[in-house]
């Protein structure tokens, strides 16, 4: 077996995902970052649609269908700004893979109230989903192998924007 990499331009992923963007966007969106991968997304496209204010951050942790063998995975806590009913909102996260981390976002977001509409972008769609969860817009779709990753970095975090696929080669 043999491990395999692929760099992909994170720059021309989000651009992708932020044309994508365009038809979601109400006067009342709100945006709302996934802990931990989604929150610079959401900072960051706050910032370069000119959208005054700050974006919203949800942590998932709590919600977890595993978080009795996962315990408290983040320190993040949910952050909404505004308020969630009958507002329009974008969640945002940078990799969706099976779908729990989205379902428990949205069980989340429930308990801060009704939104008139839920919208989901992610920078990359890994597929391989356990639950009946689709994204509005995606950046990029991409073919991960069982045991394969997705490590997103970006210059907010890390001083560098790259998407970065870890494969498991079978030999």
């Amino acid at each position: 077996m043999n491990t395999g990499t692929l760099s992909l331009d994170a720059e021309a992923l989000y651009a992708q995902m932020l044309r994508g963007i365009a038809h979601l966007m109400q006067p009342n969106t709100q945006l709302v970052g996934v802990a931990s991968g989604g929150v610079w997304l959401a900072e960051r496209l706050q910032v370069d649609l000119g959208r005054a204010g700050q974006c919203g951050v949800i942590s998932s942790a709590m919600d977890r269908d595993d978080f009795s063998s996962r315990g408290m995975a983040s320190s993040v806590q949910t952050r909404l700004p505004f308020d969630v009913n009958g507002a329009h909102v974008l969640l945002l996260d940078d990799v969706l893979f099976t779908g729990r981390t989205i379902r428990a976002a949205l069980d989340e977001l429930a308990d801060f109230g009704r939104p008139a509409r839920v919208g989901l972008a992610v920078l990359v769609d890994r597929g391989g989903r356990e639950l009946p969860i689709q994204p509005d817009v995606v950046g990029k779709h991409v073919d991960v192998p069982p045991g394969g990753r997705v490590d997103v970095y970006v210059t907010e975090l890390d001083g560098r924007d790259e998407v970065v696929l870890n494969v498991m080669e079978h030999s």
